[in-house]
């Protein structure tokens, strides 16, 4: 903040919650910039309310919530922050995999209910991780940085993205744990549904920090209810901040609220880039991160 009031006059949103999308399209006239946040729609309505925008800065590395093609037809420079919180979200994707292999929160609400009748041989048997096949969906900044932490726990990884890698079934067919890290558009969206976690062994594991959207929700408490995979851990959700109900009945899933991003250091970081961003167009420099 310090940064932009030194520069602009800022208009801020200090409310709880998201911005209703009727003040945003209020508020974007007149300004030059506009810094916004994933759970904000920056729609061809608010971009059409912009007549002044040159630039749109999204604190998020995914960029589903502004519409491109309206933005590119007004030739408003659009920005996301890439790279800062990769190691971030890595490092919570493993503790993700860890957490729902090894059925932590499981054990952590049976203890807090009273449950636990003390140590047993083949109580709460959870899954080794070693010799096993991570299958990574998206191979961007984040997957490859989940790739690199897999050899300290001796598995072995597959991949599949756009450009190169195992065909989508076979992965599925094949993987001890299946990793989401493609970005939300028309050809991922319910990538994972009915058929896919059919397709996944009954030992397997679903880890999706990504987007809600690319599983079909309704599809995947139908997998875990029926034990078609071993379990699921989720950070995000199809409808947030709901999640299916039939979700939340389910032991096997481990179910966080969006986090991966969520360090200080990390958050601080999207938030400086995205505001060097709006600066540098501001100023008539090219942006650092534009989206392509």
């Amino acid at each position: 903040m310090r940064l932009l009031e030194g520069a602009c006059t800022v208009d801020r949103h200090d409310g709880p919650g998201t911005l209703a999308h009727e003040e945003l399209v209020a508020r974007v006239e007149g300004k030059q910039a506009l810094i916004c946040l994933l759970t904000d729609a920056v729609d061809r309505d608010v971009i059409g309310a912009g007549a002044d925008l040159k630039v749109i800065a999204n604190i998020a590395v995914g960029y589903n919530n502004i519409d491109l093609a309206a933005a590119r037809e007004r030739g408003i420079a659009v920005t996301n922050t890439p790279d800062v919180l990769t190691e971030a979200s890595a490092d919570f994707t493993w503790a993700l995999i860890l957490g729902i292999t090894r059925r932590l929160s499981e054990g952590e609400r049976l203890l807090r209910r009273g449950a636990w009748k003390g140590w047993a041989l083949d109580f709460m048997l959870g899954a080794d991780l070693r010799g096993k096949q991570l299958g990574i969906v998206g191979f961007g900044r984040i997957g490859r940085a989940v790739a690199a932490r897999a050899g300290a726990f001796g598995m072995h990884v597959v991949h599949n993205s756009r450009r190169d890698g195992m065909p989508l079934d076979r992965l599925l067919s094949t993987s001890d744990v299946v990793s989401l890290h493609c970005p939300l558009t028309s050809d991922t969206f319910h990538l994972i549904d009915q058929a896919a976690l059919a397709r996944m062994k009954r030992s397997a594991y679903l880890i999706n920090t990504s987007r809600g959207p690319v599983v079909d929700e309704t599809a995947l408490a139908w997998a875990l209810r029926e034990r078609m995979i071993s379990g699921a851990a989720l950070d995000v959700y199809e409808n947030e901040p709901a999640v299916h109900a039939d979700l939340l009945k389910l032991d096997n899933v481990l179910l966080t609220p969006h986090l991966a991003s969520a360090t200080v250091e990390t958050r601080t970081a999207m938030a400086d880039l995205a505001v060097r961003n709006t600066l540098a167009v501001l100023e008539g420099r090219p942006p650092l991160t534009p989206v392509s």
